[in-house]
């Protein structure tokens, strides 16, 4: 039996906080696609994966909290929290970052859409300056007295 686009969601996060790639695997389509901030982009279940599973190799304690989740048909909105310890290299869209030890903590908003069960698209949305400043590598600005 087909999973609903939310029963697929829910797997999807499962098996991220899991770190297990074959599980969120299993709920890809073929032709998905993903977007992420910094022009980072790609197509097809390898790649989708290879994104995703990046995260874990740079925050080998990677997890996500959920907030609130909104489904429209096969869409859904995620409002989450992003949270982990960078102890792995950290690929990004302007190089790699080398371990920093530091834990980030960074709201998401994520855009999924869904097809006979399966994630065919994410569009992924966070702050990327405040996570290269909990990182330590962009200077935090002063706050006025």
């Amino acid at each position: 039996m087909t999973m609903t686009a939310r029963e697929a969601f829910e797997k999807g996060t499962a098996t991220f906080n899991a770190h297990d790639l074959d599980g969120f695997t299993q709920v890809l389509a073929d032709d998905v696609v993903f977007k992420a901030p910094g022009g980072m982009h790609g197509e097809g279940k390898t790649a989708c994966a290879a994104f995703f599973g990046s995260w874990f190799a740079a925050f080998p304690d990677a997890r996500v909290e959920v907030r609130a989740v909104h489904f429209v048909d096969d869409v859904a909105v995620e409002e989450g929290t992003f949270m982990g310890t960078q102890n792995g290299v950290l690929h990004g869209p302007t190089g790699d970052i080398p371990p920093t030890g530091r834990t980030v903590e960074v709201d998401y908003i994520q855009v999924l859409s869904f097809r006979d069960g399966k994630h065919v698209s994410f569009n992924l949305m966070f702050d990327r300056l405040l996570m290269l400043e909990q990182l330590g590598l962009v200077s935090t600005p002063a706050v006025a007295a």
